[in-house]
Formats: C-alpha cells, sequence, structure tokens
C-alpha cells in the first residue's frame, strides 16, 4: 500500500470536513418535531394542566398594552410597548380601542407617569383580564368531579381563581360583592373554555399601561388548548362606563415543561411606597 503523499491527505481532509459539514446542515435543516397533541381527561375533555407523571406550567407572559393586541388590529411585535415610555403615542394612536374621553384622558396620564400608581405595585391583585398578562407561571387544575376549575398563580400577589362548572348563574344585587377578580362561570364549547365573569371593583388597571374600567366591566374569555404547549387566550372586554363598545384582544401562553410553582412573596420588602410621593410632591403614606 502506498504511502498518501501531502496533496492527497489534504483532499483527504478536506472530503473530510465538506462531509461532516454536509452532515451537521442537514441536521440543523431538519425541521423540529411537531408539538404533541392535546391532552384529555378521561372524559375526553382538554386537560389544561400537568399529565400524570410530568410536571409543567403555563409561562404566563408580559402584555404591557393591550391596544397592542385588539384582533384584527394586532400591532407587529417590534412596535408593541414593551414597559413605561412616557414619550409613547397615547390613546389617540389606538383608534381601534373604542375609550371614552375620560378613559383616554386616565389612560395618557398613566402612560405618562410611567405606571407611578398601578395598583399591582402596591402589591394589589391584578384583577382580571391582567391576570393573564403578568410574567409569572400558573397552573390550571380541573376538578370534573366538583364541576370546577381552579387557576393557581405564582405572581400577582399570589392569586387564585374559581371558575363554577355547574351551571349556576351569577348573583344578582347585594349578593353580587365586587371583588378583584370577579364572579366566573364557565362551560365548554367543543375544546374551548368559555368563561363569563361580572363582579369587578374598580381597584385594577386593565393592562400595566393603564387602561381603566369600572364596575360594569363584563369579560367573555375563551381558553383553548392548541396543542401540549400552547394555551390561546382571547377575551372580549365589555364595559359600557369606560368603552364606547367592546372590543377583544388576545395572545398565546406557551407550556414550560418540568417547571413547578414556586414561593412569590409581593408583600416583602417593598420600599417604594415610603418614598412614593403624588403629582405635588407630597406623600402618599405617612
Amino acid at each position: 500500500m502506498k504511502t498518501p503523499t501531502i496533496a492527497s491527505r489534504a483532499i483527504l481532509a478536506a472530503a473530510i470536513i465538506s462531509c461532516a459539514s454536509s452532515a451537521a446542515f442537514a441536521q440543523a435543516a431538519a425541521p423540529a418535531p411537531p408539538p404533541a397533541p392535546t391532552p384529555r381527561l378521561a372524559d375526553g375533555t382538554p386537560n389544561f394542566g400537568r399529565v400524570p407523571g410530568e410536571k409543567g406550567v403555563w409561562n404566563v407572559g408580559w402584555v404591557a398594552d393591550f391596544g397592542d393586541r385588539v384582533v384584527g388590529h394586532e400591532v407587529p411585535a417590534a412596535q408593541r410597548k414593551t414597559g413605561y415610555n412616557p414619550n409613547a403615542p397615547g390613546a389617540e394612536s389606538q383608534p381601534w380601542v373604542p375609550t371614552m374621553p375620560w378613559s383616554a384622558a386616565v389612560y395618557n396620564y398613566n402612560l405618562k407617569n410611567q405606571g407611578k400608581y398601578d395598583p399591582e405595585g402596591y402589591c394589589l391583585p391584578p384583577g382580571g383580564p391582567r391576570m393573564m398578562a403578568t410574567p409569572y407561571p400558573m397552573e390550571i387544575l380541573q376538578l370534573p368531579e366538583q364541576k370546577r376549575i381552579v387557576m393557581t398563580f405564582e405572581g400577582a400577589t399570589h392569586i387564585w381563581r374559581e371558575i363554577f362548572m355547574d351551571g349556576r348563574p351569577h348573583p344578582t344585587g347585594d349578593a353580587l360583592n365586587p371583588t378583584y377578580l370577579g364572579h366566573s362561570v364557565g362551560r365548554w364549547e367543543g375544546d374551548t373554555l368559555v368563561v363569563d365573569v361580572v363582579g369587578f371593583n374598580e381597584a385594577t388597571w386593565l393592562d400595566p399601561i393603564g387602561h381603566p374600567h369600572t364596575d360594569q366591566l363584563h369579560l367573555i374569555e375563551k381558553l383553548t388548548r392548541v396543542n401540549k404547549n400552547v394555551l390561546h387566550y382571547e377575551v372580549t372586554i365589555d364595559d359600557p362606563g369606560a368603552y364606547t363598545k367592546p372590543w377583544t384582544v388576545s395572545w398565546d401562553i406557551n407550556w414550560r415543561a418540568n417547571a413547578e410553582l414556586t414561593e412569590y412573596i409581593c408583600q416583602e420588602n417593598n420600599k417604594y411606597l415610603h418614598r412614593l410621593t403624588d403629582d405635588f410632591d407630597k406623600p402618599l403614606f405617612r
């Protein structure tokens, strides 16, 4: 057998490198496997939580301004508000949000103040539907034998909400005690969970930027687990006290496998309140 020359060795090395690069490219270019299908409970109902033997939580994302997510008027991701920018355009830049003069003015005021008076900044609950846009993990626990669904949130002042699935109506009159999260009744429409919510107090903002609402707020939420990895959330906001007509926003929430809820304490070491001042530079808390 002849000893390879320097030239033949170079050719051989180049061929090996070329083959390795081609294999790496083919591997990198291979399409990702499709997500697993929507898991289901024994009765065929979509399972919005974990499957037996697995961990996992819903990785709720940050939605700063619901006006950027109005169905039919979705703002491109690169142009959405991601935080408090006092120079950002106000309500006049979102004509598809049917504000009244007073609610548009409140939105603009909250925007210019960079969320200074945001109730959630004082460890108060985010309320609905903002709880679905506050970036902390969330679990959904279905209890079909009890005809109810419980949603547990790690952040957002570690709250939970209960959705009654037994066909009961909303309380009326004095029995409908206004709360941060309202009174929720749900039903299934195919594979979509539809939740009707009323009975809100006025102590929350709709979103972090500061869209207001009144105690006339009525929500219709629709939750669909598209596949194992994606929960699609859509909510119609109907508040005749603050908006001239209903408007609908939506976004996707991703599944975070192998994660669990952890302890979160909002109230601990909350020193911000001690130096907070009003528009006249006077302390809000004494």
